[in-house]
């Protein structure tokens, strides 16, 4: 068995693909920016503006459960490929049709349908290729390492994405997200990606159904399934009312309201890049999985609930680090403990479980901050999070699950990709 210090994080192949992810997540994260001010100056119609976020969204939640059998069935290189062509292709020809000033909102629309089902595909794909490129004992940096590139992105976007619509426009925009995607797929034949390892074939129903079997029988992953789904629905309640907080709450105002998200998205980054190089060990996992979580929630309940500004920041911060922890350890025991012929099916029902229910969470979360005090409600919210994970803490099935050494999937395939890819590299250089 090889030593775990020896063990390769950054193959060729995962920087490769890395890579890829952040140039095109940078371009989609500046293109959402530019499309919502693109409709509003176009319409006026904040109500348009709405609708046309559902329409990138709804798409995506439907084709989930289904894109987790066509992930496993397909040979991911081949899928990722068409998927980030197809997207390119879209937003470039979405781009010389702004440009051109024959652009119309249907184009807007079926671009973003499009958008939701490839990304829907896209994403959870990622996921359930990551334990394929690197050993297992490096299964938490590499989703933390991606989890870097996300956040990052969206904060670019965030930060950026308004001065470069004023300073280029929305067709340039359009057009830089459009040549991303094409960046990233044309990268990505240079990504090796071990083929499914199964050979019957099964049909496209009974796959799905075995998916489902597989999540019902495993005790802590559908524990985990189940925290991953509420404990998500409960905080982005508690998040959403954190901008009209700010609007009522005379110390603080609508200018601090970005001070108070960059502490968290800070924190947030900050978790992620100290994951992305330190991972924990098995036997550690399970008690950093009860400490972040505490942490994190009593961090969000105290920062609302008190009037120092600064204090409020600095549990914001520990709030975002603890989570993003919290989180990483969940996402990589799942990634690790599927085997491969059901991974992209639980990745993709993972994905829609959390992101899928975040609308009807953010619209909750606004009732409820109508009728309730919004500090009551925040302040609920995330015991509510607490709460749901609590009785996971004496579940012996599920601390065994978090803790075990991966045993459903093997590191063969990713340390074999390594070895091909460094005798590859030694031949290329006359060695």
């Amino acid at each position: 068995m090889k030593n775990e210090n020896k063990e390769k994080l950054w193959s060729r192949s995962f920087f490769i693909l890395w890579q890829g992810q952040l140039v095109s997540t940078i371009g989609d994260a500046v293109y959402s920016i530019a499309l919502g001010f693109w409709v509003l100056a176009v319409t006026g119609s904040t109500a348009l503006m709405g609708t046309l976020m559902a329409a990138s969204t709804l798409p995506g939640i439907l084709v989930s459960p289904f894109a987790g059998v066509l992930i496993d069935k397909c040979n991911k290189k081949r899928l990722f490929i068409f998927l980030d062509m197809i997207r390119g292709i879209c937003i470039v020809l979405l781009a010389v049709a702004a440009n051109k000033g024959f652009i119309a909102i249907w184009m807007v629309f079926a671009a973003g349908i499009l958008l939701s089902v490839c990304g829907a595909i896209f994403a959870p794909g990622i996921q359930a290729a990551v334990p394929e490129l690197v050993p297992k004992s490096k299964v938490s940096n590499a989703t933390s390492v991606f989890s870097v590139v996300s956040a990052g992105s969206n904060m670019i976007g965030n930060v950026a994405g308004g001065f470069l619509y004023q300073a280029l426009g929305a067709p340039m925009l359009f057009l830089f997200d459009g040549l991303s995607f094409i960046f990233s797929g044309a990268t990505m034949p240079f990504v090796k990606i071990p083929k499914n390892t199964r050979k019957e074939k099964i049909h496209f129903v009974e796959d799905m159904a075995e998916g489902f079997r597989f999540m019902w029988h495993q005790i802590g992953l559908r524990m985990i399934l189940i925290i991953a789904a509420l404990s998500n629905f409960f905080c982005f309640i508690g998040i959403v009312l954190i901008m009209p907080l700010c609007q009522t709450t005379s110390y603080l105002g609508a200018g601090r309201y970005g001070i108070i998200m960059a502490c968290y998205m800070a924190g947030s980054m900050a978790g992620f890049m100290f994951l992305s190089i330190f991972s924990p060990k098995p036997k550690n996992k399970f008690k950093i999985f009860i400490v972040t979580n505490i942490i994190s929630n009593i961090s969000m309940i105290s920062s609302i609930n008190q009037p120092f500004f600064v204090i409020m920041n600095i549990l914001l911060v520990l709030a975002g680090f603890t989570n993003s922890i919290f989180n990483v350890i969940l996402i990589s025991t799942v990634q690790a403990s599927t085997p491969q012929q059901v991974r992209g099916k639980v990745m993709s029902f993972l994905n829609m479980t959390t992101q899928g229910f975040t609308p009807f969470a953010m619209a909750l979360g606004g009732v409820l901050g109508g009728i309730f005090p919004i500090k009551t409600v925040i302040s609920a919210a995330f015991i509510i999070v607490f709460l749901v994970t609590m009785p996971s803490y004496f579940i012996k099935s599920f601390k065994s699950y978090i803790t075990a050494e991966y045993q459903g999937v093997s590191s063969t395939d990713a340390e074999q990709n390594q070895e091909t890819e460094e005798k590859e590299t030694l031949a290329e250089q006359g060695i």
